[in-house]
């Protein structure tokens, strides 16, 4: 069982594996040839590669460079490989409300989460954190018309972690299908897509349990689908007994601290890896209205109390290893 949220591998057989974006990638293909996976696999760990240098977000490349010059506020032209991820963004933060925020870059560098090391504490100065809310980063501030992109605001610091695995993980399933490859599974640190079935039956994939060892529950995939999870057990310090986690709400300049992971199902990886990172801000109380927004029809949530929230669409799906205590239902989506 591959488990989402959760960067285990899958048992062993035919796959590629690698580290980019952070975590380890894992492609698993099924009725294939051990040709075309060699080939179709190392396209893949290039392709990943070569997006993990030019989207970093705290070392040179691409998107480092575009953020030096959209703070200078004049216009130039974007780099033709970054503009799609860019414009995926910027679509799905309006949609999220802007809970999904890729332009709060200066806040998460703030907080030291812009280092291959974990940071150990203590929490930025509060004024500092202020100012730069104060300045409000916003996608609004953004221009992009052919090619040409300018902020109008100096604040604003793309920072794609929380769309850029999702986004990396589309276009890796393209280059399999056009290998003529319909039966795999893109696995990025436990967030994946899957095409077609595992031979006779569904790709099944675990659920990490956020505050746990091993599986919360279990989910069969379709045809085509992704599941994408953001939690607060992936990144972090503790100072002084209590858990900073990366996933900032924008609105307050500080971990968002209502829930603990949050899993999407939805058949495009780049708009579920955003909803996730929203809905996780949204908390509680106002996921149901950002799923909305954003044409989420499968989340599950699970807050600070271990509470559970879904929608009944969700349950019909999920199996649980043990049936929870506190299932929160809403209204269908």
């Amino acid at each position: 069982m591959l488990l989402a949220g959760c960067s285990q591998p899958p048992d062993p057989g035919q796959h590629r594996q690698f580290f980019a974006l952070g975590t380890l990638i894992d492609i698993t293909f099924y009725g294939i040839d051990s040709s075309t996976a060699e080939q179709a696999g190392t396209e893949l760990e290039q392709l990943f590669l070569r997006m993990h240098a030019d989207w970093h977000a705290w070392q040179p490349g691409i998107l480092q460079e575009t953020n030096h010059r959209l703070a200078t506020q004049d216009e130039f032209s974007a780099d033709p490989t970054l503009l799609p991820l860019l414009e995926a963004a910027n679509r799905l933060s309006r949609l999220s409300n802007e809970l999904f925020n890729p332009v709060i870059g200066k806040l998460i560098a703030l907080w030291g989460f812009h280092s291959d090391e974990r940071p150990a504490g203590p929490p930025p100065d509060k004024a500092a954190i202020r100012e730069l809310v104060q300045q409000h980063p916003s996608v609004t501030d953004i221009t992009l018309d052919n090619g040409r992109i300018r902020s109008s605001n100096p604040a604003v610091s793309y920072d794609l972690g929380a769309v850029a695995k999702g986004y990396a993980i589309d276009r890796g399933i393209e280059r399999l299908r056009a290998h003529g490859i319909d039966n795999a599974i893109i696995n990025a640190g436990g967030d994946l897509r899957a095409i077609g079935r595992h031979g006779d039956r569904p790709w099944r994939i675990g659920i990490r349990d956020p505050r746990g060892p091993g599986v919360l529950a279990a989910i069969e995939l379709g045809d085509d689908e992704s599941v994408l999870t953001s939690g607060d057990y992936e990144r972090f310090f503790v100072y002084k007994g209590k858990r900073y986690h990366h996933i900032i709400d924008p609105r307050s300049g500080y971990p968002a601290d209502s829930a603990t992971s949050v899993t999407v199902i939805h058949t495009d990886a780049t708009t579920a890896d955003a909803a996730a990172t929203a809905l996780f801000v949204a908390g509680p109380k106002q996921w149901y209205a950002i799923a909305r927004r954003m044409g989420i029809h499968y989340v599950m949530l699970i807050d600070r109390n271990g509470t559970i929230y879904m929608n009944p669409a969700m349950r019909q799906r999920i199996h649980f290893e043990t049936e929870p205590a506190d299932i929160h239902l809403s209204k269908p989506l």
